[in-house]
């Protein structure tokens, strides 16, 4: 026979997009429109549909950016439709290729009550399966016009990301609103002839299988009249019965399916928005379950359920009963999906704590693996608290994204730092919004990287970030799918169902040693500062909060603040939504979680001063509150303020300074250039010969795409180094060495201030910056005189080694690394952190001469991209960072946590004995509260810091009923340890439970 593949193909794609789709209403019927546009923010469903209307023309245009405009719509079903299926069509201007991205609506009766929502890709609402002929229509339609800004061309500098600076202009021109005859037949055959065509297309050219489909599709179309679809729609399909009946081959992929719509919880809509478009994902998606029994629909982030509780009731309601009924899913056991980066290790605790808490409260149950497909890279330290918290698995798919390497395994083992393992699953389809398109879950059998021990992974399916979810069309092409020859088989299937039959048949997983990063979006390590400064000032503000409001809950009787702590707590987790914390969402949302952080330290200052106030009583001395467990009089407790001790001595110096105290020695330059820094124990200077540290070096960052996400490589190849100083000044206050520097650069200024403390190490660097630039990005070199093997970055509960080789392109991709308080580099004997108060990014680079090997560390200040936000970092920062002299991993981690946790100076009568206080060395406490269940019980957290092996002792200040370990989360533990006496393995995490007597 002669080839006609290629004529088939074209045929039936023809046929498919410009005949049988457009048929699948057979006729229409105008409604009757009417519209209100709100003048300011939404309001609630019952208030819209109260609202007076005013006619509305379909053609017209409406919306601008931001707005909400309600529609009403009525009409009345012609009597010449009894018997047959009648749908609402509504097109609001939709571009079908944006899911998403643009105008949305959820569609309400005249009672109030949901029906579901209007999408790009799901343009109808149900009216009945079986028209009687007169049945009247009366919806109402909440539409919001949210503007497109991830367009055609992409990452465009726009004023349309805040309601502050958006255009007034109407951004959509409605197409269509009427009633319409749905044609499940020719709805049917439309995707019987999409699954077919999309399979064989997967294919090899001459497979048997793929010929047979080719044939049986031009069969179908032979008798198919494109004048008359609707009446023989079935006897096409009957042609298509045999190839579409053929079952799978025993060996083929299995597939586990699970509706999906993966909304981030702010990005490039405010929180407001996302509210709304969880509204309407679920709505839709509870429809659909009502609509197909087969169907299983997941949900992470429990701050998404609680919005649709407080502001959208009647959704869940809906969304309630589906949970009960086992087909709503809800996942992950988190607050939100946050960045799992940045966070400490005590945020992280709260997102798992608070998130598996809410959905036991609701609905009774607990999740049992974290679901977190688009967060940004993933934390070594991740696998430990996971394994604490309760949890059996964890998913994602971004380090699908990578740009160099491809990661070797889907289904493996994840080991922590702590030598914690989790068993992990990546989907191969390499998306997390999935349409089940032939492509798609070709892909999956294809690049599946245990096809050899394994026969399944995971597909989410669905449209995301307000694209409405899954479709009756996905769900229809699983269903073909289930069992069809030459695809994979589709089911679907609860998360939990699958990890289970995964470990069950991979008996000896790969395994993966520590993080997972993510070869993309480094710069959201940097991007919108003011948010990461915010970020770090509120967890320590809770923290501290935390332990001053237990003192004085168990010393003198204060009223705990269980519900603030947890207001508070919310607020914080939400902020730390993998969009959020990392830079990358629009000006509003910068704009608002600037403000939220500000109201969070407020909060959480407020508490802490109310229950100093109660634990120090009244009285005129000085008492210093030391809220860590590694500095201060008093660790952990309050003492009277000690003597000052010798002043730090200042000199001068060829134009410049030398600043000395007891431990160490540093020169500055004229230039305000750190040249040399000394360690009189050992003799060694830390800065390299020859070289100048607190250097500003700033560079051209213009990446080829992902503004706020992306650093990319070649940005290093233009570099200016600001070395010239407008003004250089020193004095001595309060015993401390000041050398003030001042430089203008560019359209920028700062000013910075170099301090070296009597009987410290570490020499603080404290840069005000009014930062005026477009698309810079700002570092501060440290040329160290350090022949290390590895940096050592602080991650939660302990750090994590790189090398600063670049030997293999796993390293050479990881030109941009997260750190959180510090980042060491050492030798044996001798060693050098830089310290930091609000950044999370750096870059280290290997050099060797004659006088010896280099490691140049280069912190990560500030960038400056204009999209998302086109005035990102734009205004005045301070930044506070220190050059660490003669460090190790105890002495980086205790200045990196006393730079961010400094002691608070209040007025009282009385010191305050620490609550609770640990022994052994390298031990930290890292929080210390009452229990979440208002027991009155104490929890305290303690961690191994220095990786290695540690014995410690808890010491309790009051009466108490025993002491026991409980899990990441409060949780009993089947066999708890108990006792104040435990060991701790390297970067061992451990939850202790203090009873109240």
């Amino acid at each position: 026979m002669h080839d006609e593949t290629s004529l088939t193909v074209g045929r039936v794609t023809r046929v498919l997009t410009e005949r049988v789709i457009p048929a699948i209403y057979s006729t229409s019927h105008a409604l009757t429109v009417q519209a209100h546009q709100l003048a300011g923010e939404p309001i609630a469903p019952a208030e819209g549909i109260a609202l007076d209307y005013e006619p509305f023309e379909v053609g017209s245009e409406w919306g601008p950016a931001w707005g909400t405009t309600w529609f009403h719509l009525t009409g009345e079903v012609p009597e010449a439709w009894a018997g047959r299926p009648v749908e609402v069509r509504v097109d609001l201007g939709f571009d079908k290729n944006m899911p998403g991205f643009q105008c949305e609506a959820l569609v309400y009766r005249a009672d109030g009550s949901p029906v579901k929502s209007i999408n790009p890709r799901n343009q109808w609402v149900p009216v009945t399966d079986s028209a009687e002929g007169g049945e009247v229509i009366d919806l109402y339609l909440e539409a919001a016009s949210n503007p497109v800004l991830l367009d055609y061309h992409p990452f465009l500098p726009t004023q349309e990301g805040d309601i502050l600076t958006s255009s007034p202009r109407k951004l959509y021109r409605t197409r269509r609103m009427e009633l319409a005859v749905f044609e499940p037949e020719v709805f049917e055959l439309s995707l019987d002839l999409e699954v077919l065509l999309e399979l064989q297309a997967q294919l090899p050219e001459t497979a048997p299988r793929r010929l047979r489909i080719l044939q049986a599709l031009d069969n179908a179309l032979d008798r198919l009249d494109l004048q008359h679809i609707v009446e023989t729609a079935s006897e096409s399909r009957a042609q298509l019965r045999d190839v579409l009946d053929s079952p799978a081959e025993a060996s083929s992929h299995r597939i586990a399916a699970i509706g999906h719509a993966h909304i981030d919880s702010a990005w490039l809509w405010p929180v407001r928005e996302t509210i709304r478009k969880v509204a309407r994902t679920t709505s839709s998606m509870t429809e659909l379950i009502e609509r197909d029994p087969d169907f299983l629909y997941g949900m992470s982030s429990a701050q998404q359920y609680e919005w649709i509780k407080e502001h959208r009731p009647e959704v869940f309601a809906r969304v309630k009963d589906a949970v009960e009924k086992g087909r709503f899913l809800p996942l992950g056991g988190m607050w939100v999906e946050s960045d799992t980066v940045m966070p400490t290790g005590e945020s992280l605790a709260r997102q798992f704590a608070y998130g598996q808490r809410f959905f036991e409260k609701e609905f009774g149950i607990r999740s049992k693996g974290v679901w977190l497909p688009d967060s940004f890279g993933y934390s070594p330290a991740l696998p430990q608290l996971m394994r604490r918290a309760g949890f059996e698995w964890f998913f994602t798919q971004k380090i699908s994204w990578n740009q160099r390497n491809v990661f070797p395994h889907h289904s493996f083992l994840w080991e922590g730092i702590d030598g914690s393992r989790m068993f992990t699953h990546f989907p191969p389809m390499d998306t997390y919004n999935s349409q089940l398109s032939g492509e798609e879950v070709a892909k999956a059998t294809r690049q599946f990287k245990e096809n050899r021990v394994a026969t399944q992974s995971i597909a989410p399916v669905g449209w995301g970030d307000g694209g409405g979810g899954t479709t009756r069309e996905m769900t229809g092409k699983a269903r073909r799918m289930e069992n069809l020859e030459g695809s994979a088989r589709v089911e679907w299937q609860h998360p939990d169902d699958f990890f289970d039959s995964a470990k069950a048949e991979l008996v000896d997983p790969a395994v993966w040693v520590g993080e997972l990063y993510l070869e993309l979006h480094r710069g959201t390590l940097t991007s919108q500062h003011a948010t990461k400064a915010g970020n770090r000032r509120a967890e320590q503000a809770l923290i501290e909060a935390e332990l001053w409001a237990a003192s004085a809950a168990v010393r003198e009787g204060f009223a705990y603040p269980y519900a603030e702590f947890d207001r508070l707590w919310k607020l914080l987790l939400l902020q730390q939504f993998h969009d959020i914390l990392p830079g990358t969402s629009i000006a509003w949302v910068h704009r608002e979680a600037a403000a939220t952080f500000a109201s969070i330290v407020a909060g959480a200052e407020a508490i802490s001063a109310e229950a100093r106030a109660a634990l120090v009583g009244e009285g005129d001395r000085a008492i210093v509150f030391s809220p860590v467990s590694v500095a201060g009089p008093a660790p952990l407790g309050a003492a009277v303020a000690p003597e000052l001790e010798p002043e730090t001595s200042l000199t001068d110096a060829d134009g410049g300074f030398v600043l000395e105290n007891t431990l160490v020695t540093v020169t500055i330059s004229s230039e305000g250039l750190i040249t040399s820094a000394v360690d009189k124990a050992t003799g060694r200077d830390a800065i390299a010969p020859g070289q100048e540290a607190n250097l500003f070096q700033m560079h051209q960052d213009f990446p080829n795409m992902w503004d706020a996400w992306d650093i990319d490589r070649f940005y290093r190849n233009r570099v200016d180094d600001l070395r010239d100083a407008d003004s250089l000044s020193a004095r001595v206050v309060g015993g401390t060495a000041e050398v003030t520097v001042d430089r203008s650069f560019s359209a920028s200024a700062l000013r910075q201030t170099i301090s070296l403390a009597p009987d410290s190490r570490t020499v603080e660097l404290r840069t005000e910056i009014d930062w005026n630039e477009t698309e810079k990005l700002l570092k501060l070199a440290f040329p160290l005189d350090v022949q290390a093997a590895s940096t050592e970055a602080e991650t939660q509960f302990g750090f994590h080694a790189r090398p600063t080789h670049v030997n293999t392109s796993w390293e050479a991709a990881k030109f941009e690394t997260s750190m959180h308080r510090f980042v060491l580099v050492r030798e044996p004997d001798f060693g050098v952190a830089l310290v930091n108060d609000s950044i999370y990014g750096y870059d280290t680079t290997r050099d060797s001469t004659d006088a010896g090997v280099t490691t140049t560390v280069r912190l990560s200040l500030l960038r400056a991209p204009r999209f998302p936000d086109p005035e990102t970092d734009h205004g005045t920062h301070v930044i506070t960072t220190g050059l660490v002299i003669g460090a190790d991993p105890e002495i980086a981690t205790a200045a990196g946590i006393t730079m961010n946790a400094p002691a608070t100076v209040v007025t009282g009568g009385n010191e305050v004995q620490p609550l609770v206080s640990v022994s052994g060395d390298g031990v930290i406490v890292s929080s210390v509260k009452l229990a979440a269940d208002q027991s009155g019980d104490v929890i305290v957290r303690v961690y191994e810091s220095r990786g290695r092996r540690a014995t410690g002792r808890l010491e309790v200040g009051f009466e108490h009923a025993g002491i026991r370990e409980v899990s990441l989360i409060e949780d009993e533990l089947e066999s708890p340890r108990t006792g104040a006496e435990f060991a701790l393995t390297p970067f061992e995490v451990r939850t202790l439970r203090i009873a109240s007597k």
